[in-house]
């Protein structure tokens, strides 16, 4: 138990909750009941570059921490963090023991900031501090940019190295890979922290398989009393420090920290909720900032559901930096496209009763094999949907459109088409309002995954699929291709995208369609790259498959 430590963040952490204003005798008392636990180390608050006031557990110096921490106790570590854009340098003392002993340093993933961490790091460890180097959001680094980044934390030596579980995304496989990855590449005279929020319920867990682990390396593990923090919250201080007792050693005096909750945060708790939440679960799944869910939550305008199918739609780029102009935008279109299609989602599944459902989309086999579709049309009378196009060399029962460019691509012929065929258009088309049409809840049809969010065969495959369609026949669902021309049977449907991005949806579709099979049975009539037609798969041979 030598090697693990425990971190309390209660004061900076929770602070996100009642804007850090605990109090000053709050403050001091809990810095103080803290101590009596014997916590190895404390976290005063944010160290930044603002007018300060007592009440408030953000600082401005080291000088206007002293009253709160004192007297110290020798046996623990005192520390602040700061946060970009960092205090200037020429405001922290040199250290003397008399305040706190060292500095949490927090950056986002990209060079300037990183640059400016370890150089201000280095500073600080010169004026005599303990340095913790802690990125935001580890998770979301590469293997390559984490190894980057060791390299050169490895030239710098501080304290110690930060895990860290911002978006509260990480199962036990996720945090022991990670964990040894840095583990082994790290200098063995660093400490590794772990900082973790509960979104899924696992920081408890979390912490328990690294309090297992056998390792010479010292392990700092972050906690709040309550779970006190933004969002979810964090390890519950209380809950840790009780287990290290009954299972490992008996080191923590719990009541104290019970104390603090009785004493000085259960008002905040009736104020201001944190903990488990669905919405902030539901953050956590889409791998985003839980900022994200909590704006989205406070609306109160919108279901659960809704705030599941806004998140999905969040770039990449944009997940782990809470951005409240983005997630605003996306919020009010959804609200513009949402709708109640539950009548035309009746009216759809009367019409496909007992029917076999054959999906043509519009890849090169519509055209190279077409007598290949004519004969299981012949044989076996399906209702047909094609796919934001309609086909010349078949009859479709109904057209399906998601993607506004291909309805204006048939916009001129849309009434004609109408006259004999259904037209099924998402509601972020809000030029469909024609006759023989029905319109469908686009969001409710988009896909987990960005790169294929809005792929509209996929999305199709959803609908069928909330419909309790159990079979599927896809026709022209080829795939793609570095050749434009193979992957249309027109080359008026081909835009003028980097194809090699194309080309990368082939393996994230496949994966899509595997998930689906788990609910419904799909069978390619015609040549895919998304199965392999072998003459002895269930899937490939269509007269074998019905005789069974």
């Amino acid at each position: 138990m030598n090697n693990i430590r425990l971190l309390d963040c209660t004061l900076r952490d929770g602070g996100y909750i009642n804007n850090w204003n605990f109090g000053q005798k709050s403050i001091k008392k809990i810095i103080e009941k803290l101590a009596i636990s014997n916590i190895d180390i404390i976290e005063c608050g944010f160290v930044r570059d603002i007018e300060f006031t007592n009440n408030k557990s953000i600082f401005n110096d080291v000088e206007t921490i002293k009253e709160f921490i004192s007297p110290k106790n020798r046996n623990i570590t005192y520390v602040g963090m700061i946060d970009q854009p960092y205090i200037p340098i020429d405001r922290i003392k040199e250290y003397d023991g008399t305040s706190i002993d060292g500095f949490r340093l927090t950056f986002h993933e990209n060079e300037k900031e990183i640059e400016e961490a370890l150089t201000y790091g280095k500073i600080l460890m010169e004026k005599g501090y303990k340095v913790f180097i802690q990125p935001v959001g580890t998770t979301s680094y590469s293997d390559e940019s984490l190894l980057e980044l060791i390299k050169k934390v490895n030239k710098l030596k501080p304290y110690a190295f930060y895990l860290v579980d911002t978006l509260g995304l990480m199962y036990k496989n996720d945090l022991l890979r990670m964990y040894h990855l840095i583990d082994h590449n790290l200098d063995e005279s660093i400490s590794i922290g772990f900082h973790s929020h509960n979104n899924l319920q696992l920081s408890f867990s979390n912490a328990q398989e690294l309090l297992m682990l056998h390792t010479k390396r010292n392990i700092i593990i972050d906690s709040s009393v309550f779970g006190m923090g933004r969002g979810a919250g964090n390890l519950c201080t209380e809950l840790v420090t009780q287990y290290i007792n009954e299972n490992i050693e008996e080191k923590y005096n719990v009541v104290p920290i019970l104390e603090i909750i009785d004493e000085h945060l259960s008002k905040f708790s009736s104020e201001s909720q944190w903990g488990y939440s669905v919405p902030y679960f539901i953050a956590a799944i889409n791998n985003c900032h839980p900022n994200y869910a909590s704006f989205l939550m406070n609306k109160q305008t919108i279901s659960v559901k809704s705030i599941n199918t806004i998140l999905k739609q969040l770039p990449l780029k944009k997940r782990d930096i809470y951005d409240e102009l983005y997630i605003e935008d996306l919020y009010i279109n959804h609200q513009i496209y949402l709708i109640d299609d539950s009548e035309n989602l009746d009216a759809l599944n009367r019409l496909i009763a007992n029917q076999k459902v054959l999906i043509i989309a519009p890849g090169k086999s519509v055209e190279t094999q077409v007598e290949k579709i004519r004969a299981f049309i012949k044989e076996y009378n399906p209702f047909i949907v094609s796919v934001n196009f309609n086909p010349d060399s078949y009859k479709s029962d109904a057209i399906f459109i998601s993607n506004l460019k291909r309805f204006d691509g048939i916009a001129d012929t849309i009434k004609e088409i109408t006259n004999n065929t259904l037209l099924i258009t998402t509601s972020n088309i809000t030029k469909s309002k024609v006759n023989n049409s029905l319109v469908v809840n686009y969001s409710d049809l988009l896909l987990d995954n960005p790169t294929i969010s809005d792929n509209a065969g996929l999305m199709l495959l959803n609908l069928l699929n909330r419909l309790s369609v159990n079979k599927v026949y896809l026709a022209g669902f080829d795939g793609f291709s570095l050749d434009k021309s193979t992957n249309y049977y027109s080359t008026e449907l081909i835009y003028n995208i980097e194809m090699e991005e194309l080309v990368k949806k082939n393996e994230v579709i496949r994966k899509q369609l595997a998930f689906l099979e788990k609910n419904m049975e799909i069978n390619f009539v015609t040549t895919t790259i998304y199965h392999d037609l072998d003459p002895n798969d269930k899937t490939s041979s269509l007269i074998e498959l019905e005789a069974k």
